[in-house]
């Protein structure tokens, strides 16, 4: 997982936890930014949703466009 490897070398972290009504979710940010906001899918593991959220950071450092799954459009 080098694109969480890389963030939190930086500075950045990542949150896996609850969010409001939302039971299981996982967030990435650096300083500045949220990278990534992730909802765990039924019947993900957490080491699958771990792997969704650095390719979600990944995408963020190609385009500069974060994922959010957690905000309606």
């Amino acid at each position: 997982m080098k694109n969480i490897e890389a963030l939190i070398e930086d500075g950045g972290d990542i949150t896996i936890g609850s969010i409001g009504n939302i039971e299981c979710a996982a967030t990435a940010a650096d300083s500045h930014n949220t990278l990534a906001m992730l909802v765990r899918r039924e019947g993900e593991t957490i080491n699958a949703l771990l792997k969704r959220l650095d390719r979600a950071i990944g995408r963020y450092y190609e385009t500069d466009e974060p994922t959010d799954e957690i905000n309606p459009p």
